[in-house]
């Protein structure tokens, strides 16, 4: 058995760098639409160590499960300080938003500080994936073998076609079909794949598997792989990104469409114990290869946290943008004491769901 602390110390490094990453996207548009930040936060909950720099205070927090950039005339809730004091001193005499705040910045720039959190998780994970393509290669679309008496057969597929899309959606990677197949609800798949050079299109009705309780196409691949120790590299970086974030999102649609259970919820414990099991598992290939499998959790992990900031949602970045998008289309501005309560009660149902969401992943060990 590998010691705890290894599977702690990859947990903070994964977790902090993801929202370091966010954070910092916040944080440096911010600046330079010349939005003043606070604090730059990571983690939450008590505070553990406090840097003031010129003009943001460094903050680190006890628990490692998030983080918050600060801009000034906001609270981490998203209120609005100046709704919230009697002596207004966010405001100047005009009623005006002070200069620097938050407030006082056009519409746009708020857009893009809000905004830059979830962009900057997508750049990391191509920097991320441009390790892991670099390392382990690509797998092509191309299908390796068909099963007998499933409906890829009956269809006409054959071994060495290679699938170009799915339901109108470009499969670049095997595994671009893969998700696609695993999340499948028994609704009829369009399939376009390619034979010596020629098109072909056909329509499946995916297999019902009452042993894996899911459905299947009925053909296997990702044996085919590319090298990208040269400037592919770059390409199959970014279709890795690609199908992390349709992955993410393919599962956040599965689950809203009530295919998923309370099991398939994971927080901090849950990721941990995956983290766990990860170096478990590669740990006698050595040292090396357990560094890439958590280099592609992180990968997961930063585009995981860019979408699911990006919901429509109160306290998420998502919810403040459709905020702002109404301002930027109809030129008024929702009242910040109304918005403020809102994005309140977001937080608020959110740490609900956090907490419930923790005391799922921990009764899952005694189950």
């Amino acid at each position: 058995m590998h010691s705890p602390f290894i599977t702690i110390i990859s947990f903070l490094i994964i977790f902090s760098v993801v929202v370091i990453s966010h954070e910092f996207g916040h944080f440096l548009i911010a600046r330079l639409n010349g939005i003043k930040v606070n604090e730059f936060s990571v983690g939450m909950g008590p505070a553990l160590f406090r840097k003031k720099g010129k003009n943001t205070e460094l903050v680190i927090r006890l628990l490692p499960i998030g983080g918050a950039c600060i801009f000034e005339g906001l609270t981490d809730t998203g209120m609005d300080v100046s709704e919230n004091e009697e002596d207004n001193t966010e405001l100047k005499q005009d009623n005006a938003p002070k200069p620097g705040s938050f407030n006082a910045a056009p519409v746009w720039a708020r857009i893009a500080a809000v905004f830059a959190g979830p962009l900057f998780n997508v750049i990391l994970a191509f920097f991320l994936g441009l390790f892991i393509v670099w390392v382990c290669g690509s797998d092509l679309p191309t299908v390796a073998k068909i099963a007998e008496g499933l409906p890829a057969e009956a269809a006409g597929i054959q071994a060495g076609d290679e699938i170009i899309s799915i339901d109108g959606h470009r499969t670049y990677i095997w595994r671009d079909i893969m998700v696609r197949s695993a999340l499948n609800t028994g609704a009829p798949m369009k399939i376009v794949y390619e034979r010596n050079g020629e098109r072909f299109e056909t329509v499946i009705n995916p297999a019902w598997s009452e042993t894996d309780n899911r459905y299947y196409i009925g053909f296997s691949g990702g044996a085919e792989h590319v090298d990208c120790r040269n400037l592919k590299v770059f390409k199959y970086s970014w279709f890795e990104v690609r199908y992390w974030l349709d992955a993410t999102i393919q599962s956040l649609k599965y689950m809203v469409t009530g295919h998923a259970t309370a099991d398939d919820l994971s927080g901090p414990v849950g990721i941990a114990n995956v983290i766990d099991d990860t170096i478990e598992d590669t740990k006698k290939d050595g040292a090396f290869w357990v560094v890439v499998n958590m280099v592609n959790i992180a990968l997961l992990l930063s585009v995981n946290l860019g979408v699911m900031n990006l919901l429509p949602l109160p306290a998420l970045d998502g919810g403040r943008l459709m905020f702002l998008a109404f301002e930027a289309v109809s030129g008024k501005r929702v009242p910040p004491e109304k918005e403020g309560y809102v994005h309140m009660i977001g937080f608020i149902l959110l740490m609900i769901l956090m907490v419930f969401v923790l005391y799922n992943d921990i009764t899952r060990f005694f189950r």
